[in-house]
């Protein structure tokens, strides 16, 4: 009888060890978004992003010849959806339908938001496509904003600029904002985008979530299928949303980013009609954390661990009988 109490005394312990690792490993994860934006001209290379799991989310043109097809289908997948939301850039080149420029009244800013949200009425954010220049201004920003607000949507700045008045803009309104962190292909050739992903990783590890943000160009999409297939353990792939209230709560130390991919001549895209987001301002190298260092000593030290060593060591001993 004794035995027996002993064996499930223990088969008990084991339980109540194994959960509280599970609970650690899922708390001290590190949180990646993947969207992929310029949706609604490449139809077959967008049918293999909605081939990835279903938290890689995706952000439609509101006017694009396919975006209503790709709408209705990563809708019915219960994936989340964006407005790629066309603004006008620094550098002159050609403008989608509608796009936003600085200078219009905020009735016209209106008018454009509101009729891109009845073009794409599943979205739950919205995001700038090119926009150096208008997110650049603040009033500009502020009649988006306004704008958006009434519809409830959050706002994704692609950071084509350093110098986007977004958070500012939305102040005073009930509109929330996210930052891209990473690009995984201004330069589009296998080595570099695995490079970029590469950092979007390190970047989450080091603060505890980032946002890379991808184009559906053949070569992108099969590097982030493979790269997907192989996502460590300590990484959650989440959606945008789900980052809206998320705060830096790595060691922010800098350490050693992965090694940057050898120089290749960028293949240009076999596709045509689709624009992407250039970033007019390079943005600055953000150096990342001993990877597993930093996650290694959080947990050594965190509560549940305390209490995991305290309970293996009493693994061996029986209970106390009781009177």
């Amino acid at each position: 009888m004794v035995g027996k109490i002993t064996l499930r005394y223990k088969k008990r312990r084991l339980a109540t060890l194994c959960g509280a690792l599970v609970f650690t490993l899922n708390v001290q994860a590190a949180k990646l978004a993947i969207l992929f934006d310029d949706f609604g001209y490449q139809a077959k290379n967008e049918n293999q992003v909605l081939k990835m799991p279903i938290n890689v989310s995706v952000a439609i043109f509101p006017n694009a010849p396919d975006s209503q097809q790709m709408m209705e289908k990563a809708h019915q997948q219960g994936r989340e959806i964006l407005i790629h939301l066309p603004m006008q850039p620094i550098s002159k080149q050609p403008l989608e339908k509608n796009t936003l420029t600085p200078d219009m009244s905020s009735q016209e800013v209106k008018r454009i938001v509101d009729q891109a949200i009845a073009s794409i009425p599943y979205a739950v954010g919205i995001n700038n496509h090119q926009g150096s220049k208008m997110t650049s201004s603040l009033s500009g920003m502020q009649n988006v904003m306004q704008a958006m607000a009434p519809h409830h949507l959050f706002f994704l700045d692609s950071m084509t600029i350093a110098g986007t008045k977004s958070v500012q803009a939305a102040q005073g309104t009930s509109v929330k904002v996210i930052k891209r962190n990473v690009f995984l292909d201004d330069v589009q050739n296998d080595a570099e985008i695995r490079h970029q992903f590469d950092r979007a990783i390190a970047l989450a590890r080091r603060n505890g979530f980032a946002i890379a943000i991808g184009h559906p160009h053949p070569t992108t999409v099969a590097v982030v299928q493979q790269e997907l297939a192989h996502l460590p353990p300590d990484i959650q792939l989440v959606r945008p949303s789900d980052l809206l209230n998320a705060t830096v709560s790595r060691d922010p130390r800098p350490v050693p980013m992965p090694a940057p991919a050898k120089p290749a001549k960028p293949k240009p895209p076999k596709a045509k009609g689709i624009r992407t987001c250039p970033v007019t301002q390079p943005v600055p190298q953000v150096y990342a954390g001993a990877l597993f260092s930093v996650l290694g000593d959080s947990i050594k030290n965190s509560p549940v661990v305390s209490f995991i060593e305290r309970q293996w060591t009493d693994w061996g001993k029986s209970p106390t009988s009781s009177k």
